[in-house]
């Protein structure tokens, strides 16, 4: 039975309660921010574990990479099994993880504890389209955009709460709230979220196979993917040295002024919605090339005028609109390639961004510790000229 005709017994008639909406909307939000919490406090951690910059690097680094292999390895599952019980499964295991990070007596174990955070916060991609499956097509733009929006909430204001908790709680209370968040997002999916009918009967490494098939098949994905992935070295260099950067001379600034900056991400994050609106007037290209350039030129800007806070909190604006716009037309673009796999596509996507967050943290812990935050700006300057260079291409339609 193909998936389009499985797909097609679960949809809905009726707009979703928009407590269901809310529902899962939150739990995106809170499952990525997930990923995010260490960020702002790797300046204490470094103290705390006695540890070199490049050396805590290693924290948001496995975080990333844990949540690459999560949405390689397990998001096909979605498609295979009742994505219900997958979520709930995460969420446990989740909770386990940030647990196990709260009370790290060693770095190794917070180590650890960072890549199985990573792999079961992938219950974000599985409640988007969740989201996308539970509302009749008629409501669906509206429904998953507003889930995306929690999403992107959680990624950007996970910083400010980080950043303040770690400041006047400490660090592993940070972890122990956000298990405890995570506990209660589980009992309120388990009692809200109904169960999901599989939408394939492929064999998981008929799935698998499936992803290099869909990778091979369309030029547009592979364009897509490297040149979001290339934006998002960037902009996982920026926020996971930011908090290291303040606390060192001449700023000595604590955990929560780092969050804080995350309240310039949302203010961007708030924006990229717009970039719907122009991909649909002027097309997704036009979008994937303004938002490349964006990015480049806010990070040239920061390069120039390393140590000025009023221009690395402007320019934080400014990269994560364009961060956030490109990454909107990128799933458009890919979304048209094949309809019935884009739950698959998505994944592969995503694939790409979180490798090149993962090799943006590492990047950006080296670069920081051998040429400075000057340093790290330029590498992700050059980052997004890369993407940029990748859109402007000639290319064919869809391409």
């Amino acid at each position: 039975m193909s998936t389009a005709t499985l797909t097609h017994h679960h949809t809905p008639q009726h707009a979703m309660r928009p407590a269901l909406v809310f529902l899962l909307a939150t739990g995106a939000g809170l499952a990525v921010a997930s990923l995010y919490y260490s960020q702002p406090m790797l300046g204490v951690l470094a103290g705390q574990f006695d540890a070199t910059p490049a050396t805590i690097g290693l924290v948001p680094t496995l975080t990333q990479l844990g949540y690459a292999l999560g949405i390689l390895l397990l998001a096909p599952l979605g498609d295979r099994y009742d994505r219900r019980r997958i979520i709930l499964a995460k969420a446990a295991v989740l909770v386990v993880a940030l647990l196990m990070a709260a009370g790290a007596p060693s770095l190794p174990v917070l180590m650890l504890a960072s890549l199985a955070i990573g792999l079961s916060a992938t219950l974000a991609q599985d409640i988007v389209p969740a989201a996308a499956t539970l509302s009749p097509e008629v409501h669906r733009g509206k429904t998953v955009g507003t889930v995306m929006t929690g999403l992107l909430l959680g990624i950007l204001m996970s910083r400010v709460v980080s950043g303040f908790v770690a400041e006047h709680a400490g660090w592993r209370s940070m972890f122990m709230a956000a298990a405890v968040s995570i506990a209660l997002l589980g009992a309120a999916l388990w009692r809200g979220l109904p169960k999901f009918a599989p939408t394939t009967t492929l064999s998981y490494g008929a799935l698998m196979a499936s992803l290099a098939g869909l990778w091979v098949r369309h030029p547009g994905l592979r364009r897509a993917a490297l040149s979001q992935g290339l934006l998002s070295v960037g902009f996982s260099a920026f926020w996971s040295t930011l908090a290291v950067m303040l606390h060192a001379a001449p700023f000595h600034l604590g955990s929560s002024a780092a969050g804080a900056f995350g309240l310039a991400g949302a203010a961007g994050a708030l924006a990229a919605p717009l970039a719907g609106r122009l991909a649909d007037r002027k097309g997704p290209e036009v979008v994937t090339r303004l938002g490349a350039a964006l990015v480049t030129g806010a990070f040239v800007a920061m390069a120039i005028g390393p140590d000025q806070l009023w221009l690395i909190a402007a320019g934080a604006v400014v990269f994560d609109l364009g961060v956030q716009a490109t990454l909107i037309a990128h799933q458009t673009i890919i979304y048209s390639l094949e309809p019935a796999a884009r739950s698959r596509l998505n994944a592969i996507l995503f694939v790409v961004v979180f490798i090149g967050m993962a090799s943006g943290s590492w990047l950006g812990s080296l670069v920081l510790a051998q040429f400075g935050w000057q340093g790290v700006c330029v590498m992700a300057a050059l980052a997004g000229l890369a993407a940029l260079g990748v859109r402007m291409m000639p290319h064919r339609k869809n391409a």
